[in-house]
């Protein structure tokens, strides 16, 4: 818990009358809630940046959902068109929420991969 007059998420010192935190946008006074709030559970392997552009771009075909083995539910967006453009927007929101599931159940909230490998970074 952060001290009075200073910001849930950052910690930056704020003005009394801030409605925003002038360091990170969050506003003031209310909780911050990180996307995994639970940091003991899995989260997917899967990238969730990944999952959006092809949802975004491809969303109608069900390539995301086919991208996090969810095979069943591709096959229907591909005939369907996307659950006829309804359920690809749905998707799209989930996914940017960070509130969407591959297959084993696990949520994709990793929005970025480590670079590694030889002489990229650290392996």
């Amino acid at each position: 818990m952060s001290q009075p007059g200073s910001c849930e998420r950052c910690g930056a010192q704020t003005l009394p009358d801030a409605v925003f935190c002038g360091r990170c946008g969050h506003p003031v006074g209310r909780p911050y809630r990180p996307i995994n709030p639970n940091p003991d559970e899995p989260v997917s392997a899967y990238s969730g940046l990944v999952a959006l552009l092809l949802c975004f771009f491809l969303g109608y075909l069900g390539i995301h959902r086919f991208y996090v083995g969810k095979i069943g539910t591709g096959i229907l967006y591909l005939v369907t068109g996307g659950l006829f453009g309804i359920g690809w927007l749905i998707d799209l929101i989930i996914i940017a929420t960070g509130r969407f599931r591959d297959y084993y159940g696990f949520r994709l909230v990793v929005w970025e991969q480590p670079v590694s490998g030889p002489g990229l970074g650290p392996a």
